[in-house]
């Protein structure tokens, strides 16, 4: 069963606490939520909501939870892109590419890793 998807402010919430592992809802706080002018409540209410879906697994340490993230903000991010395309671009992602091209600020090193996928892509094709 896949997970429920998750806003914009519970992805960065989630890539926060998996570069900062292990951290207590103080912790968050004062590295997440005080940046963005978030109460304490608002912060702690986020990181039991991505518990409860799945995201976040919480320990008690020292008489307090400390969370962690489950899997990897990439992949929260690979399934919020691959649920984008099916349903906003019905499985193409020609009008993305389109954009891109039409945006004209794609960096050298995004370049290099598109054309390294669009080489992965081509190289399973011919394995066919």
């Amino acid at each position: 069963m896949s997970k429920k998807t998750i806003g914009d402010q519970e992805l960065s919430l989630l890539q926060y606490i998996e570069e900062a592992p292990k951290s207590s809802v103080a912790e968050v706080c004062a590295g997440f939520g005080e940046a963005r002018g978030l109460a304490r409540s608002t912060v702690l209410t986020m990181m039991e909501r991505l518990r409860a879906k799945g995201y976040l697994t919480r320990r008690k340490i020292d008489n307090s939870f400390r969370y962690s993230a489950t899997n990897g903000a990439g992949e929260v991010m690979t399934g919020a892109v691959g649920r984008f395309v099916e349903r906003t671009l019905q499985g193409s992602v020609s009008p993305f590419v389109a954009w891109m091209s039409e945006r004209g600020q794609v960096s050298d090193a995004e370049l290099a890793e598109l054309e390294a996928l669009v080489g992965t892509l081509q190289s399973r094709r011919k394995a066919r």
